[in-house]
């Protein structure tokens, strides 16, 4: 096994101890990538050249005494981050040869803590799936279970830390697409706060790489264990450079706790919209009894709790809001045909992301006010509680879906079908409040042996409330697995 499954944390006190060099990392990691990826599929475009070149300046600057927070460190990047000097796609055909000449904001962060990146993980077309697969680059497997999907839209992400293909990957979320894949994979991932972490040059090609965040949108890190979330968070976080108003700062308070027994602690594993699997709940019930042995507070139900159906059709229809701005006028017509003839009290998901997809600005403005209440409510809850445990969805990974006809796949949850955008309603939770969520292994509930993962929702801009929790549970519980 070597170097390849050890944490970020352990590889630099071995850099830094003498026992191991970036470039002999560097050799491992490509030669685990050359020999288990053609099964898996989770390195859509290697860059190994540029970095053995960095992992030899890496080791040029320990020998003179630097050290950086990543220094030696190989790492991925998901595709949709610009990397200067290779293609980004967003998996879309037309895009193929477009690649930018600058580095996007985290990625320049990254290289400036001394990491080596090794290549670009795989994604979903648009970002838009549960599922990592494109025309260009082809389907990005579970390394538990070839069959089945590594999730999405960060999946060749979460793929290569299970596969041990470097000790840190960045991914984006808007829908689960760094918790999704954590939760598939067995593996570790944190969706900041919105607006902690510059997203310019996440961008589909080939729009300009400007200064601005998509509503609800976030980059974060992903890793094997919570400690390494934290390192390459405060590696990543921060305004973005071109921005001189400073909203955000990357000086995070401290985690409110720091033992397990001062935690407070809601714990949900029903939904009003979507069943919970058995599996999950499983793992949700497993978390909540290390908290219980670890002597925190935990409770089922507070009346505090936002209104889960209401948060669910608030968010869907936010969400589609987005991408109905960039729908071509025709089909934008056709959704507006359909929106007119829905009657008031059509209140599902299904009518919510159609009343999306054709807001007006009005509308929106009247979604946000609405989003502002529920920020409220939250900040009230978080008076009371430290965290909130829950799904990320409903089931561990499902096997590989492509119909086209998207709206036409459904999820089996114990033996009934669901319909597949719904299941988004727990993703959603964090996502439109703009929370901090860390994704968590939380062991193997399935008959398949599959990982199964939960979330660790904090308050606003208290991103270390939810990873100090995370590490604490991985001490209670474990953590990360390597497949078998």
């Amino acid at each position: 096994m070597g170097w390849s499954f050890l944490s970020a944390e352990q590889l630099s006190a071995a850099l830094r101890a003498g026992e191991v060099t970036s470039v002999e990392l560097t050799d491992e990691a490509i030669t685990r990538i050359e020999r288990d990826d053609k099964a898996i599929n989770a390195i859509c475009v290697p860059d190994f050249d540029r970095a053995r070149a960095a992992a030899r300046r890496a080791d040029e600057a320990r020998a003179r005494g630097e050290d950086k927070a990543l220094l030696g460190i190989p790492v991925t990047v998901k595709e949709s981050y610009n990397v200067a000097g290779l293609p980004t796609t967003w998996g879309m055909p037309q895009y193929a040869s477009f690649v930018p000449v600058e580095d996007a904001v985290a990625v320049s962060r990254l290289k400036a803590a001394g990491a080596v990146i090794l290549g670009k993980t795989n994604v979903s077309l648009m970002l838009g799936d549960w599922q990592s697969f494109n025309e260009i680059y082809g389907t990005t497997n579970n390394p538990w279970d070839h069959t089945r999907t590594a999730g999405g839209s960060s999946g060749g992400s979460a793929a290569a830390l299970a596969s041990g293909f470097g000790a840190l990957s960045i991914g984006s979320d808007l829908a689960g697409s760094l918790r999704n894949p954590a939760h598939f994979c067995g593996v570790y991932a944190h969706k900041p706060t919105f607006g902690l972490v510059a997203t310019r040059g996440m961008v589909p090609p080939p729009a300009p790489a400007l200064p601005s965040d998509g509503d609800m949108a976030v980059c974060g890190p992903m890793a094997r264990t919570a400690a390494d979330l934290t390192l390459l968070l405060e590696v990543m976080a921060g305004p973005d450079p071109l921005t001189l108003g400073l909203a955000y700062t990357s000086t995070l308070p401290p985690a409110r706790h720091q033992r397990l027994s001062d935690f407070r602690v809601l714990v949900l594993d029903e939904h009003p919209l979507m069943a919970t699997g058995s599996a999950v709940r499983a793992a949700v019930n497993r978390v909540a009894d290390g908290l219980v042995d670890g002597g925190a507070r935990v409770q089922r139900h507070t009346a505090l709790l936002p209104d889960l159906r209401e948060a669910a059709a608030l968010y869907a229809q936010l969400l589609c809001s987005q991408h109905g701005a960039r729908l071509p006028a025709a089909a934008y017509e056709q959704l507006q045909a359909r929106a007119a003839v829905l009657s008031a009290d059509e209140q599902g998901l299904d009518a919510a992301r159609l009343r999306g997809f054709v807001s007006s600005h009005r509308d929106w403005l009247a979604a946000d006010a609405r989003r502002e209440r529920h920020r409220h409510s939250w900040r009230r809850l978080f008076t009371e509680f430290d965290a909130v445990v829950c799904p990320i969805t409903s089931i561990p990974a499902f096997p590989h879906d492509h119909n086209p006809q998207r709206e036409q796949r459904r999820i089996d949850i114990d033996g009934v079908a669901y319909p597949y955008f719904d299941q988004s309603v727990w993703a959603g939770l964090a996502t439109m409040p703009g929370l901090p969520a860390t994704a968590i292994p939380a062991g193997r509930s399935t008959a398949e042996g599959l990982p199964v993962g939960v979330q660790l929702i904090g308050p606003m801009f208290e991103d270390r409330t939810p990873l100090r929790l995370a590490e604490l549970l991985e001490q209670t519980i474990g953590g990360f697995q390597i497949p078998q």
